[in-house]
């Protein structure tokens, strides 16, 4: 298995570096007892309410792209704290991936409440997914009856006539903005008559980050 080494102490204090040392090397050890390949070793100083840490959307991203299956934490405060944790948790789930801490030596444990929260969340996930679903489903059947045919829509082929992945950033950027997943966007565009997979949108996300940043 493939897994990501998370290290995480919450200030910039000098004597912290040792207890990011620390881990690393724990969390080095963990993995090869279980035979795992260490992709990517991720440290930083955040503290554990904040979501959108660097570090931890880097991991993210290598569980989304299929390079990692699971992240390794000595505990699970390393992973984040109160609704952090639970979104954290919530989002990596959803990715068919998994956290293992090393203070229990497997799986990283969630109280019954954490659990129920999870569940919840998940339900609602769907109900939204499958409401957007329908919406675009009725869109399409509405415009295809006043005459639209996707198939022929120029703006989507090239001059030999093939359909192109260019698709559209702004309203990849629009949709994120708006916290849909991925696959939620992937789905948006195919019904606007592009060809559209997670891993496309995700890509050209990941671009469009890249320009901005440079």
């Amino acid at each position: 298995m493939n897994v990501v080494i998370y290290a995480r102490v919450s200030t910039e204090r000098k004597e912290q570096e040792t207890s990011l040392v620390r881990q690393r090397e724990e969390l080095r050890q963990y993995a090869s007892q279980h035979g795992w390949q260490v992709v990517r070793e991720i440290e930083e100083k955040a503290s554990g309410f904040e979501m959108e840490r660097t570090g931890m959307i880097e991991a993210l991203d290598l569980l989304t792209n299929g390079e990692a299956e699971a992240i390794l934490v000595q505990d699970e405060t390393r992973l984040g704290r109160g609704n952090s944790k639970i979104a954290l948790l919530h989002q990596i789930r959803k990715l068919g991936a998994r956290v293992f801490a090393c203070d229990n030596d497997g799986e990283l444990q969630v109280t019954e409440m954490e659990g129920m929260v999870l569940e919840i969340l998940a339900i609602v996930e769907e109900y939204q997914r499958r409401l957007i679903n329908h919406k675009i489903s009725r869109g399409m059947q509405r415009a295809i009856a006043e005459g639209f045919r996707p198939e022929k829509n120029l703006k989507n082929l090239d001059q030999g006539g093939r359909k192109r992945n260019e698709l559209p950033i702004e309203e990849i950027v629009r949709l994120r903005a708006k916290k849909l997943t991925f696959e939620d966007i992937a789905v948006v565009l195919r019904g606007l008559g592009y060809e559209a997979s997670r891993a496309t949108v995700h890509r050209r996300y990941r671009e469009y980050a890249a320009e901005q940043e440079e």
